[in-house]
């Protein structure tokens, strides 16, 4: 039996590239986000990144050339050579309407996503 990522995984990704910040009271960076799920997103690792796992930062993804925007607060889940991934603590709601949207567009599975929403609000209810 395998114990990789995917195989613990419960929330789709799909690749996305927008613009975004991460911002913490003494820093604020930008970096491009490389895809998203219902509860993270992976980005480029900004060349000036100092941050360590389990960080907290508030990250705002531009969408619609800046007319929406999708902001939550995450934590540094894992950090490669390349990359930043970021597990989500708190979405507002229009955040997650947006996201939701997004997911249901590029998904192209209503049903999965049902699933995985269901999953996302079971772990935000224990």
């Amino acid at each position: 039996m395998s114990d990789n990522s995917s195989d613990r995984r419960h929330f789709s990704r799909v690749p996305f590239r927008a613009e975004a910040t991460l911002t913490q009271p003494t820093q604020q960076l930008s970096c491009r986000v490389k895809d998203l799920s219902l509860n993270g997103l992976l980005t480029e690792k900004p060349p000036e990144w100092a941050g360590q796992v389990g960080d907290l930062y508030q990250i705002d993804v531009v969408l619609n050339q800046g007319e929406l925007c999708i902001s939550m607060d995450a934590e540094v889940a894992h950090i490669d050579p390349d990359t930043l991934g970021f597990h989500c603590q708190l979405i507002d709601l229009d955040s997650i309407s947006h996201l939701k949207r997004l997911m249901e567009l590029n998904l192209g599975d209503s049903g999965l996503l049902q699933r995985e929403l269901s999953h996302l609000i079971e772990q935000h209810q224990g």
